[in-house]
């Protein structure tokens, strides 16, 4: 029993790290969609309501196709063929340019959690929109500008950290934050609900 459930786990585990970068791309995709199509949508499930001639609702179904999924998914990755497939997917989606940038984020976010790998250096907190707010940002690069030292600091928007600003600061305006980058992250992607209680504030 237990090597079945620990089975389970390792492949819901890898099916989650394939899945997760797919649908932050789906979602964002989604909701543009949605945005400029928002007022023919309406219109079209109407009509495919009135066309089916009723509702059809099974609470918990979308839960467990979503499981199955994930660990379909995980499964695929566990092996040769598989791997080989997902290198061959993420090589055709990188070459969709709206697609390009939101799923190659969204696969880089995911590999924080999955093994550290990721370009941000380290997490801080800088005064941004204004003096006396503090954000959370993630230090990518110094760079030097006219003789004097810059950090470049992405400030990424909640809960997609996949958008957001990459701000040119000096060494002394960055406040170190006391998280670490993973931390950071799940404290973005949160909106700000996980955080650890003995982060400094500065």
């Amino acid at each position: 029993m237990e090597k079945v459930f620990n089975h389970l786990k390792s492949k819901f585990v890898t099916g989650l790290f394939v899945v997760i970068p797919l649908g932050i791309t789906i979602f964002i995709l989604k909701f543009l969609f949605n945005f400029a199509d928002g007022i023919l949508g309406s219109y079209l499930d109407s009509l495919f309501s009135a066309i089916a001639h009723e509702e059809f609702h099974f609470p918990g179904l979308g839960m467990l196709t979503g499981a199955v999924v994930i660990y379909l998914s995980g499964l695929l990755a566990s092996n040769v063929l598989g791997t080989q497939f997902l290198k061959w997917w993420d090589a055709f989606l990188s070459k969709i340019p709206l697609v390009k940038s939101i799923y190659t984020s969204s696969k880089q976010l995911t590999h924080v959690f999955k093994d550290g790998k990721t370009s941000y250096r380290r997490a801080v907190f800088v005064e941004w929109p204004r003096n006396g707010v503090r954000a959370v940002g993630f230090v990518t690069a110094e760079v030097m500008r006219n003789g004097e030292r810059l950090v470049v600091v992405y400030v990424p928007t909640m809960p997609n950290p996949t958008s957001g600003f990459a701000l040119f600061f000096r060494e002394d305006e960055v406040l170190e934050s006391g998280m670490t980058v993973e931390d950071a992250v799940k404290f973005v992607v949160s909106g700000g609900v996980v955080v650890r209680d003995e982060t400094p504030v500065g």
